[in-house]
């Protein structure tokens, strides 16, 4: 299927990177969130960052120009009726996700295909929530979108070949790497990924090194380009946690338990960058490492 239109529900950073990447590519946008004025800073937001790629000469303004009038901005969902996918990037809350992909079935025409930028909620549960199970599919975008070229395509158990052959081709359209997996708990990065940052708190907690240590090492012994630590407060701890907490649940070993210094932080509201403190402080101009407790 030829997509034209992409529906995109949410319009926080990452249904608003979504939204850069599919306008920069000719495709009509349609940007729903419940608050325009959420869509209205979202769309700003695309604009300036579209503004710094013509100034490094990655695009051309007349580029910028087209692509931030193919992006309509709506509240109502009815307003997807006509896409040819809509892509869910919602607040990662199952009843929340399982009311908008009601609707959406619903709503939407019947060939749409149903997508989900879930990064943890399985794709057989959100298909469960629809009467085309065939055509819901995962697309996990890495944050930031227009920077990060992976997209995870997560299939369900009716996903159909032709939903997946379709998703990878618009991926690739969007100028993005597709890598396929089944649905599983985590799928395959987050599986990954989040129990190395468990460990790390878990190192912390047991007092093996400190912050800047534990960051440290893993960025000059591993290359990896940030720490666990300071990776996790980019995330957002209560994100970890909620991940964490998918993957032990689905997965029922004790390897995947997250951390009680991690949950401990998460009941602090000390959430990471969004909060202004996690594992470090950004109240500063170089943020400083935040220990929950005193350090003997």
């Amino acid at each position: 299927m030829l997509i034209k239109t992409v529906g995109i529900v949410g319009a926080g950073q990452m249904g608003g990177g979504i939204a850069h990447v599919a306008s920069l590519t000719n495709h009509k946008v349609i940007l729903q969130d419940i608050s325009l004025t959420a869509c209205e800073k979202s769309l700003s937001f695309i604009s300036k960052n579209m503004q710094k790629s013509v100034e490094k000469g990655k695009i051309a303004e007349i580029e910028k120009n087209k692509a931030l009038q193919s992006i309509q901005c709506v509240t109502n969902l009815e307003d997807l009726r006509h896409c040819d996918i809509v892509i869910e990037a919602a607040t990662e809350k199952w009843d929340i996700k399982k009311a908008i992909f009601n609707d959406l079935d619903r709503i939407c025409k019947s060939e749409t295909i149903l997508a989900s930028n879930t990064s943890s909620i399985s794709i057989n549960q959100i298909a469960g929530a629809t009467r085309r199970p065939e055509q819901v599919i995962g697309m996990h975008f890495m944050n930031p979108v227009p920077i990060m070229v992976l997209v995870e395509v997560i299939r369900g158990l009716s996903t159909s070949d032709q939903t997946y052959s379709d998703v990878m081709t618009l991926s690739k359209t969007f100028g993005k790497i597709p890598l396929g997996c089944n649905d599983s708990p985590g799928f395959v990065s987050n599986r990954i990924l989040l129990p190395m940052i468990n460990e790390a708190v878990y190192t912390l907690a047991e007092g093996v090194a400190s912050i800047e240590s534990i960051d440290g090492i893993m960025k000059l012994g591993m290359n990896h380009p940030m720490g666990p630590l300071t990776l996790a407060d980019f995330i957002g701890l209560d994100t970890c946690l909620y991940i964490l907490n998918v993957i032990h649940i689905g997965m029922k070993q004790d390897k995947y338990r997250p951390c009680p210094l991690l949950e401990a932080y998460v009941q602090a509201g000390f959430l990471g960058k969004k909060t202004g403190k996690g594992f470090y402080d950004y109240s500063t101009r170089e943020p400083q490492p935040h220990y929950l407790l005193e350090r003997s």
